[in-house]
């Protein structure tokens, strides 16, 4: 194994420091009169999850499992961010998007997708009120009156089906019950920040129950456009979703319907030119927050539509429960972005002219249908089986000021069989074995090409006649795995299991002359050990893992070059091993601590493999060069950080009426490679955000008031790059600072 980079050994060495030093605090602090009672107040409260489908402790699963909730979840969303905001806020997690709020990339132990295409495949799979959202633009459904989070590690292919390899992060919202319940929470910040959020639920009849979520988000255009010389045109948006559920609860079954939908218009990524400086990563004297010079039409606006509809049906059948979950999911809209991020009477342009591409999705259409028979006894074994349908359609329409106007059509059929079985063979082991099979057809058609476009008139470009495209394929996936209770507060895991992502075809470069292009099935085997532990009287949560995958096959999307191309290519393999530790320590009753820390080591391995660098000649290539191209053998995936170390605390001051409390976290990012090949430039180390929240809570008339601030110190870190014309980049948020208030009804 290569060793640890210096970084991550620094990094590896404050986490450890900082756990050692929290672990004497109890014998510092607490008073041995009263150490029974206080060590009462302080225990930790038990996480459920259904990882497995089933609702268990977080800490007898044998997976991988970090959770977000309540107060955590709320402050690292309390600015309005979108859902990449959980970027590095669980350790092994990271996530990024060229596409602003509209088509997330996540990443899970450094395994993910950078293809930036409305037809992307990603292996990490986000499934959202047990509906997989398999469209980047269903991706990025927002997130509010949410009621837990689970970043799911490693492959999950048995129980969540293909495209799976990398984990999940799966959403759970608030559910409608009986009891009357309200909420209403206001936000106004810095940039014009204004935003909404609220619900209100409760029993119809004795039998069935309702709740309305609402979601506002505002915030108002901060960036200048110094080329046309207007002021705050760009960086805002509005964003608008809801939600209704009705739950009807029965003796014989229950029956839950969720209803949903969002409207979007904002601004894309921006794209900043010539922000690095050629042989460094750092952001030089051309950057700057609040400006860009942009000559193309649109001020990089999008706008995104998106409905849909679930029925979970539970029937209460003898020792077991059959369940149907029937989903159907629609979207459409695009957006346009000024990629090369300026204009070309600037300097250092390698582009003949300017580079403005508009992206539309048209009609996506997403069915899906699972039925699941599982056991519901207390006995030694538990099972269940199930079988799953996954249908999608829709177009996407590429217009490129040069080439004119290309629409693709993109069709994705797919079933499944699985099941999963767990017995306890002894009081402390309990062991677990899945098995899915796989079946999954995509087709792809060219319609109209290069429509109205100046290439074709003066002879650049032509129609091409490109046959419709049809890849199937067929896997079957497995897991296994054991979980030993060593004592009554910890246990010892081991699980290996073996994924797929499924082929996938990619036909953006049709827009720009060049043949789509298609690649083979990945094939994960992943294997790794861990141990769950709840110390020092149930006050320490201690969960760590360590990791090792091998991918056969292994996708990836060759982006950039002087095309600007998106090429899907498949590489031999590819590795990855590492650790992951996650914890959580209520030092006193009412101070916590809590975080962790994550080390990915991946690489690339095909001898042969070379792919297009910066076209711009900008770009110090590190990597050999043949023939103009670099070999990546032996470089690790883009996008996947080297570590993560996040820190959160929690501090309160009770009072007479309710308490005032203080959260705090920190996050560091760890080397970062941003392409296939590595360059002096086109990479990030030690990006970092700090948030601060500090609130009144009133128990007596239930409301709370607070101040909060996200990015506090105001980091600028670079997030992406563009490398065909120059050196382009593309940072994170912006430093917002605000005021809440929320108000509970019951």
């Amino acid at each position: 194994m290569t060793p640890f980079s210096k970084s991550a050994l620094v990094a590896a060495m404050h986490a450890a420091l900082f756990g050692a030093t929290l672990g004497f605090s109890p014998a510092l602090l607490a008073q041995e009169s009263d150490k029974n009672l206080e060590t009462e107040e302080k225990q930790l409260e038990t996480i459920t999850i259904t990882a497995q489908r089933r609702s268990q402790s977080i800490q007898e699963v044998p997976i991988s499992v970090a959770t977000l909730s309540g107060e955590k979840f709320d402050s690292i969303f309390s600015s309005g961010d979108d859902i990449t905001a959980l970027a590095i806020k669980v350790p092994g997690l990271y996530a990024e998007s060229s596409n602003g709020r509209a088509a997330p990339r996540f990443y899970i132990r450094g395994l993910g997708n950078t293809d930036f295409d409305l037809a992307a495949s990603q292996p990490v799979s986000i499934v959202m009120d047990d509906v997989v959202m398999e469209n980047v633009i269903l991706k990025s459904f927002p997130l509010f009156d949410v009621e837990q989070v689970e970043v799911i590690r490693g492959p999950q292919g048995t129980l969540f089906g293909r495209n799976t390899t990398a984990g999940i992060i799966k959403f759970d919202t608030v559910k409608p019950r009986q009891e009357f319940d309200a909420y209403v929470k206001t936000t106004a910040g810095t940039l014009g920040s204004a935003h909404f959020e609220g619900a209100v639920g409760g029993g119809l009849t004795d039998s069935l129950s309702a709740r309305l979520s609402l979601l506002s988000q505002h915030r108002s255009n901060w960036i200048d456009n110094s080329f046309t010389g207007q002021n705050d045109v760009m960086g805002g948006y509005d964003e608008r979703a809801a939600r209704l559920q009705f739950l009807f609860e029965s003796d014989a079954f229950d029956a839950l319907l969720n209803v949903h939908n969002r409207n979007y218009d904002g601004t894309s990524t921006m794209f900043r030119k010539n922000i690095l400086t050629k042989g460094s990563n750092e952001l030089n004297n051309n950057y700057d927050r609040d400006v860009v010079a942009y000559d193309g039409p649109g001020n990089n606006r999008q706008n995104y539509d998106a409905w849909g509809t679930s029925l979970k049906v539970d029937v209460k059948l003898e020792e077991m429960t059959l369940t149907s979950i029937t989903a159907l999911e629609k979207a459409s809209g695009g957006g346009i972005g000024d990629i090369d991020g300026g204009n070309v009477n600037e300097a250092g342009d390698a582009a003949v002219a300017d580079a403005v591409t508009e992206d539309q999705l048209n009609g996506l259409r997403q069915f899906t249908q699972e039925f699941r028979l599982a056991s519901d006894t207390s006995n030694a074994l538990s099972w269940q089986v199930g079988t799953y349908y996954f249908d999608s359609s829709f177009a996407v329409n590429t217009v490129d000021g040069f080439f004119g106007a290309t629409e693709v059509f993109h069709g994705n059929t797919s079933w499944a069989l699985f099941g999963q079985a767990t017995y306890q063979l002894t009081e402390k082991l309990t062991v677990t074995g899945g098995l899915r099979y796989t079946d999954d057809e995509k087709t792809f058609s060219v319609g109209q090409q290069n429509v109205d476009g100046f290439a074709v008139v003066i002879g650049f470009a032509s129609e091409q006649q490109y046959d419709p495209i049809k890849v199937k394929d067929d896997q079957l996936g497995w897991e296994l795995s054991a979980n030993y209770r060593l004592t009554d507060t910890t246990s010892l895991f081991t699980r290996a299991a073996e994924g797929f992502r499924a082929q996938t075809i990619q036909g953006r470069d049709v827009a720009f002359e060049a043949p789509p292009s298609v690649a083979g099935a990945e094939t994960i085997t992943s294997f790794e050990v861990g141990t769950k532990s709840d110390l020092l009287d149930n006050t320490l949560r201690l969960n760590a893992a360590l990791f090792y995958y091998v991918i056969d096959d292994i996708q990836l999307s060759a982006i950039g070059g002087e095309t600007q191309g998106n090429q899907l290519i498949n590489a031999d393999k590819g590795t990855g091993y590492g650790f992951e530790v996650d914890f959580d320590y209520r030092v006193l009753k009412n101070l916590m601590l809590g975080g962790g820390f994550s080390y990915n080591k991946t690489e690339l391995k095909d001898d042969n493999l070379t792919i297009a660098p910066c076209g711009s000649g900008q770009c110090t290539v590190l990597d050999p060069v043949v023939n103009g191209l670099a070999l990546i053998n032996g470089n690790p995936f883009p996008q996947a950080p080297e570590t993560i170390l996040t820190l959160n605390a929690r501090y309160d001051y009770p009072l007479e009426s309710g308490e005032i409390y203080v959260y705090a976290d920190y996050q560091v990012q760890g080397d970062t490679n941003l392409f296939l090949y590595e360059s002096a430039e086109f990479n990030s180390k030690n990006n970092n955000e700090a948030g601060l929240r500090v609130a009144y809570v009133n128990y007596k008339n239930s409301y709370e008031v607070g101040v909060f601030g996200r990015n506090i110190t105001d980091q600028d870190n670079l997030k992406g790059a563009i490398d065909f014309s120059n050196l382009t980049g593309f940072v994170n948020e912006p430093r917002v600072f605000g005021i809440d208030f929320r108000m509970n009804f019951y």
